[in-house]
């Protein structure tokens, strides 16, 4: 098994591309270790010293280290742990967790072309990075979104939210006039 690793945005984050899917459908976010006893995956990776967070996206895994803690040690023991895993035949999650990003049947027109422009113009570029950002909820013109994976925590995060997300929503959805990170 080959594992390619991309780096991203963020410079405690790697990109984890194992050539095969990682979720079939939505996204999973680990915060911590105490999140993932329902990932064997999850548990795996949290195993090594120094993972802090662990993101699993369509064909791959995005893992946050520990500021004090260098890539040259930790990247032979996750890449480890991620072909041991997809060796095992053990599934990436036990139970039903998979985030769907299905809209709701009681979004009104306003949140349904949000979470539309999100789904096919945000998420897919975001997930190139090994991220994710999430709809949360659309107040008096405020957009509330979660980022995920390598977003969480980015230097630059703040930048694509406010220049490049908030601006193409403005653009597209004129009631928005705002958006904002959401934890």
């Amino acid at each position: 098994m080959f594992i390619q690793t991309e780096q991203t945005p963020n410079p405690s984050t790697l990109k984890f591309l194992p050539g095969r899917v990682v979720m079939d459908k939505g996204t999973l976010d680990f915060g911590d270790a105490t999140t993932s006893h329902d990932s064997p995956l999850a548990k795996r990776l949290f195993a090594v010293e120094g993972v802090e967070r662990v993101f699993f996206g369509s064909d791959f895994v995005t893992v946050t280290k520990a500021a004090d803690k260098d890539w040259q040690v930790l990247k032979p023991s996750i890449l480890g742990g991620i072909m041991e895993h997809f060796t095992s035949g053990e599934p990436v999650v036990a139970t039903d967790l998979q985030a769907g990003s299905d809209a709701a049947v009681d979004d009104d027109e306003i949140v349904a072309q949000i979470k539309d422009l999100l789904e096919t113009r945000v998420r897919p570029a975001v997930a190139q990075d090994g991220g994710d950002i999430v709809f949360q909820d659309f107040r008096d013109g405020v957009v509330y979104l979660h980022m995920q994976g390598s977003c969480s925590g980015c230097p630059s995060s703040t930048a694509t939210l406010k220049m490049g997300i908030e601006n193409l929503l403005k653009h597209y959805v004129p009631e928005v006039v705002e958006v904002q990170a959401v934890q």
